[in-house]
């Protein structure tokens, strides 16, 4: 717990701190009942405050949550805020602040938090809930939030990877637009065609934001047969020849995309949106931010494309992965009202909350077999390729260890910078994986 609080004051004295029930966004939903008789079983009346960050969840997980209130007599206040002011937040609140009452809770930082008791233990309250079944859900989302044999937080959802493509720019530069059936290699000669076309006019065929590994290279290298994390979380094969082959085919892409300073300073949905770039890969947690732009006529949604390792021209096994993740909702174990607390986490991840939230376009249900409704939420906007990836695909679960942050920000800086920056070097990507092969395999041994 000291070497967590020392992390947690230097977060403070680096970062500005968001309020409890405040921070970016402001957007609340709920609002105090007059009438309001809940009660915590210590007594007194609850009121429980919700930390969320994505403003594109607020209106649908606000009507699940009013949807209980109703029930309940609790009000619920939910807060989105910041990316970086969210977790400075909890951070504050776990040096001797005040937590909200329930958040997500993310792979990067679920284990310090777990460890370091600052998360509710909820096997008593799942073990006596009828509606939760922690055998229903993904297993990869349930395992990430427990430690020590407690469970610390409930699935929220699960995400999956899909190409989207600007079907306008694919018509003006007379290039065939993707199909499922493509590979990395079509995606590579496409991106090169409408790069070469629309050099005088900054228009790029691909683009990809090498700082976002889930909806980028991540998939590359499992599309190739290795793992950047193995099974057992006690290791890597990014070095294998595998790995290398993956990893120089992103090179390849990186050389006919857009730069990366150009993605640095942009960003890839602005230039996507911007009609600057053809090509982007991107989350099903993103879809709402492109179905609501100008230009969304435009946009397609096409399968992740495959790997071709063993050039046989086919899709085998194996060869089309996506990266899959899933948020947790938690409770603060300092939350006065635990009971309220775990009774709208319940609302939230139940059967029922997870089809409702699959239905309102919220994110994609954390139970398999339930997101068919996530792809009707979006008329007008073909956005299956996202579940179909689960039945003409491999999931893999997005890549975690004790100590995610430590290993995964190094071989960012210290692996592989270098090689994004300057792409056309063959040898120098090949290089960058076996320095990121000992960079992970040391970060391992030191957890």
């Amino acid at each position: 717990m000291k070497k967590f609080l020392a992390l947690v004051m230097a977060l403070v004295m680096t970062a500005s701190l968001a309020a409890c029930g405040g921070g970016g966004g402001g957007a609340t939903t709920g609002g105090e009942s007059a009438d309001n008789t809940a009660t915590t079983a210590g007594g007194g009346s609850a009121s429980l405050q919700v930390a969320i960050w994505d403003n594109n969840q607020l209106a649908g997980l606000k009507e699940i949550a009013d949807a209980w209130s109703a029930e309940s007599g609790v009000p619920v206040t939910i807060n989105v805020i910041t990316w970086d002011s969210y977790w400075t937040l909890l951070s504050s609140g776990a040096s001797g602040g005040t937590m909200p009452d329930v958040f997500w809770m993310h792979s990067n930082t679920a284990q310090m938090y777990m460890e370091n008791d600052l998360l509710l233990n909820l096997d008593d309250y799942i073990s006596a809930d009828p509606d939760i079944d922690l055998a229903n859900y993904y297993p990869g989302i349930v395992s990430l939030y427990n430690s020590d044999g407690h469970q610390y937080a409930v699935p929220k959802d699960h995400d999956t990877i899909a190409l989207l493509y600007n079907q306008a720019l694919f018509d003006k530069y007379g290039v065939a637009a993707p199909t499922d059936d493509w590979t990395w290699d079509d995606v590579y000669e496409a991106a090169k065609a409408i790069t070469e076309a629309g050099s005088a006019e900054n228009v790029y065929g691909y683009a990809m934001n090498t700082s976002n590994n889930q909806d980028g290279w991540y998939n590359f290298v499992y599309d190739y047969g290795a793992q950047i994390i193995t099974d057992d979380h006690k290791g890597t094969t990014i070095g294998s020849a595998e790995g290398k082959a993956g990893m120089e085919m992103v090179r390849k892409i990186l050389t006919v995309s857009a730069p990366q300073p150009v993605v640095a300073e942009t960003g890839t949905d602005s230039l996507f949106q911007s009609n600057l770039c053809a090509m982007i890969t991107q989350g099903s947690w993103m879809i709402n931010s492109f179905y609501t732009a100008e230009g969304h006529d435009n946009y397609k949604w096409a399968l992740m494309p495959y790997g071709d390792a063993n050039g046989n021209g086919q899709c085998d096994p194996g060869e089309r992965q996506s990266a899959y993740n899933g948020l947790g909702w938690a409770a603060a174990a300092s939350t006065p009202y635990p009971d309220a607390a775990y009774s709208l986490i319940s609302a939230f991840c139940n059967e029922a909350g997870q089809r409702k939230q699959a239905e309102l376009g919220v994110t994609m249900a954390a139970i398999p077999g339930i997101s068919d409704a996530f792809s009707d939420a979006f008329p007008g906007m073909d956005v299956s390729a996202f579940n179909r990836i689960e039945d003409e695909g491999t999931l893999f679960f997005r890549p975690y260890t004790r100590n995610t942050t430590v290993w995964e920000d190094k071989i960012q800086q210290d692996a592989f910078l270098a090689a994004w920056l300057n792409p056309n070097d063959e040898a120098l990507m090949a290089s960058a994986c076996d320095s990121a092969q000992s960079i992970i395999d040391a970060a391992i041994a030191a957890e």
